[in-house]
């Protein structure tokens, strides 16, 4: 069956914020917001109070544990709210969707920053108390209800939005290798032509538009680039990438992060080197590699595993490559049997590629 999963609503916009209970009261009477403790005061001056539905908030550490989950949805049912709000990063949104999953209760996804395509999906990552990742635990349904403030988003550091063009870029790739071998999608099916149409025009957008979006973004300004790219990195990908179906960019993703020195980089930006690997694994030609190189310099994502921070990158390849090809990873999405000399054999050239690069 080809199937494709979708949030209910998207809203999209500066002060998009000062909506949020009339755009939640489509969903509810009381909604109780959880807040990323890392966020700056001022952006809850703009939740908005007016019509809809009645707000309240609470302050809550960025972490979606097991233990997490069953505080916020305890707390959630201590509140009496009818609605659940993730407000903040991507672990903070997470926390929000599985325990409003817990309690079949509408959720809205509200992120303050772009820097994956993570807020319109059904996806929660549950991590340990380590900082690990558990699982990956799918929810009911996508969220009722995507709020996306332009204005906030561009306030923040541009290193994330840097990172979800890079997250963003894998969404074609990915989902062109899994309509080429015949692989399911994330969400009970395969592709539809509607979701490859959908990364087909994320990539379109992001290359076109990535570059000025990002200098957009470190002078805080709002802009018409900004506003495409911006929803690329959420709609367009997170409908792409859920209903396409994923591949091996995020699965050398999951290698390079089985290396501690790399924790400290973003999501996006592993992913965006996984990109280039994953071209190579596919034979695409050295120009092709060299154009998305030149492409993730432009916006400020890596092109070589050193820029990662992986200081012994030789030894460390057979690492990622292992990790990248265990059974029943992703990787085997692609449309052709990945061995380890294989996988192996992609990481170094992409590796080769990015160097050359960064040298030109």
């Amino acid at each position: 069956m080809k199937t494709s999963v979708f949030p209910s609503r998207y809203v999209q916009g500066p002060g998009a914020l000062m909506r949020f209970s009339e755009e939640a009261g489509r969903f509810g009477t009381r909604a109780l917001a959880l807040v990323d403790a890392n966020l700056p005061e001022n952006v809850l001056d703009g939740l908005g109070m007016t019509g809809g539905c009645t707000v309240t908030t609470q302050i809550v550490n960025p972490a979606c544990t097991p233990a997490a989950v069953e505080d916020a949805t305890e707390t959630i049912c201590q509140s009496g709210a009818d609605i659940v709000a993730g407000l903040g990063g991507g672990k903070v949104i997470d926390l929000g969707r599985a325990a409003a999953d817990v309690l079949r209760i509408p959720f809205v996804s509200v992120p303050t920053v772009a820097a994956s395509d993570a807020p319109c999906s059904a996806l929660a990552v549950i991590y340990d108390e380590e900082d690990r990742v558990l699982k990956d635990h799918f929810v009911w349904r996508n969220p009722d209800l995507v709020l996306v403030d332009s204005d906030v988003i561009c306030a923040a550091p541009a290193r994330f939005f840097s990172a979800g063009i890079g997250d963003a870029l894998a969404t074609f790739y990915e989902c062109d290798a899994c309509i080429n071998s015949g692989a399911g999608n994330l969400c009970g099916g395969t592709g539809t032509q509607l979701a490859y149409s959908a990364a087909r025009l994320c990539l379109e957008i992001i290359t076109e538009f990535g570059e000025q979006a990002v200098e957009d973004c470190r002078n805080n300004i709002v802009t018409d680039a900004f506003e495409r790219v911006l929803e690329a990195n959420i709609l367009l990908s997170g409908i792409g990438f859920e209903s396409g179906g994923v591949g091996a960019a995020h699965a050398f993703h999951n290698g390079i992060s089985e290396l501690h020195e790399v924790h400290h980089m973003l999501h996006g930006e592993k992913v965006a080197f996984g990109v280039m690997a994953e071209l190579t694994l596919n034979d695409y030609s050295d120009k092709d590699i060299e154009k998305v190189a030149r492409f993730n310099m432009s916006v400020g994502l890596p092109v070589s595993l050193d820029e990662l921070g992986i200081t012994s990158v030789d030894a460390s390849i057979p690492t990622i490559a292992t990790r990248a090809i265990r059974p029943g990873e992703i990787i085997h999405n692609e449309p052709m049997t990945v061995t380890q000399d294989l996988a192996e054999a992609a990481l170094r050239r992409a590796q080769a590629i990015g160097r050359s690069q960064l040298q030109a």
